[in-house]
């Protein structure tokens, strides 16, 4: 199933912005999606992730400031993101297990945080 991101923007720092990952098919069978980000030399890193049961997973530096749902009846993850610091800015991606493992990505959604 292919993930398709949208949502990013630019935003003033203290602001908030949801992500979507809508999915071309359905999502039911995908047990784990996640949220990466990427910035420009550095690989992508784990922003949040959740499985079909409700499972969630955070990185260290969202400090309860993202939370990530999922909606298999729309076939879309969201991330909702809280009090974005100009350190957030990244490109944002969604990926399976499968795509993070062969390293397949989409083309992500810019999120720019300015200060």
């Amino acid at each position: 199933v292919q993930l398709v991101e949208s949502g990013g923007g630019l935003v003033q720092a203290g602001s908030s912005l949801r992500l979507s990952c809508t999915g071309f098919g359905s999502i039911d069978s995908i047990d784990v999606i996640g949220w990466y980000r990427q910035t420009p030399g550095w690989q992508h890193e784990l922003v949040a992730a959740i499985s079909n049961r409700g499972t969630t997973n955070y990185g260290s530096f969202v400090e309860g400031r993202f939370t990530v749902s999922r909606d298999n009846a729309k076939n879309t993850v969201y991330l909702q993101m809280n009090n974005l610091r100009p350190e957030d800015t990244a490109v944002y991606y969604c990926n399976d297990l499968h795509g993070y493992t062969y390293d397949l990505w989409g083309q992500g959604t810019q999120v720019t945080v300015s200060s």
